[in-house]
């Protein structure tokens, strides 16, 4: 997602987060891959392979665009022409795919105006809604460490902030916390909203990216210990259960954030940088206005 709106910056491209909603309305989930299911990449290549996948995608209409060129002089149709799945189990026919939607959700609301990401396709699917109490760490590091130690219990959200590329600065990723909560066997019954990222490895009910960022005067920044937090999946909402006049009393008495690092490059990218709805990218103040 990061490199994607990153790129579409670089291209002038003004390329709205919600897009993703509808491009995954369009694109069903034909794979699940490790640590979402058993199955490694090998399996999936000797399934077929990702070619096998694009040809299932080709017969549907509006998931991806099968006749544009590409690099090898031919279209995206002709070069997977040939492709097979060889093992519906790995890689289920678009008759029936894992699910008729895409892996991949943007969720919006008070804590995310500006939106944020899951992999709803490494969440179990009998988690429909969650909801929790808020668990604060203003680091990685405070929250892997309360995690280990048992402080993180049922019925938690671990909220994560100041770690966005201002806050990290450079956005670290958040696979030590959530590999914790699922190898606790808590999977199901802890969820995490960051602004930090994650990888490809997370599982769980992980949100990340939330924007704008704790370090930019995002409303994570707001959130208190024992807050009610609901994740809605179907509706693609995430909220924070306290009054707008309430958000505002704690937005006047929030201190300022005040970076890592006080010199050098990374003192520099801190002041520049944008939060993850826009790919992490550097803006100097003539091209906000």
């Amino acid at each position: 997602m990061l490199h994607t709106l990153a790129i579409a910056n670089e291209a002038e491209i003004d390329y709205d987060l919600r897009r993703v909603n509808e491009i995954a309305k369009r694109v069903p989930y034909l794979s699940k891959i490790a640590p979402s299911s058993a199955y490694s990449m090998h399996d999936v290549h000797e399934a077929g392979g990702v070619s096998a996948i694009i040809r299932e995608l080709c017969d549907i209409e509006g998931a991806i665009h099968p006749d544009r060129p590409t690099v090898t002089g031919k279209t995206l149709r002709e070069n997977v022409a040939e492709a097979k799945i060889h093992n519906e189990e790995v890689i289920h026919p678009k008759e029936n795919p894992y699910s008729p939607v895409g892996g991949l959700s943007i969720l919006y609301g008070n804590i995310a105006p500006e939106g944020s990401v899951i992999k709803v396709g490494g969440v179990d699917p009998s988690v429909q809604v969650f909801k929790g109490k808020a668990i604060c760490f203003d680091s990685h590091d405070e929250a892997v460490a309360a995690i280990d130690n048992h402080t993180v219990q049922k019925g938690h959200v671990v909220v994560i902030r100041y770690e966005g590329p201002k806050g990290g600065p450079g956005m670290p990723e958040m696979l030590a916390p959530t590999s914790s909560i699922v190898g606790r066997g808590l999977g199901k019954d802890v969820a995490l909203i960051t602004d930090g990222r994650f990888s490809g490895a997370t599982r769980g009910i992980a949100v990340g990216h939330i924007s704008p960022e704790a370090a930019a005067g995002g409303p994570l920044g707001l959130v208190n210990d024992g807050d009610e937090i609901i994740i809605d999946l179907p509706n693609r909402t995430l909220n924070l259960q306290v009054s707008e006049e309430e958000l505002a009393t704690r937005a006047q008495e929030r201190p300022k954030f005040r970076s890592k690092v006080k010199k050098g490059w990374l003192a520099r990218y801190t002041a520049l940088v944008t939060s993850a709805n826009t790919g992490g990218i550097m803006r100097v103040p003539d091209e906000e206005e």
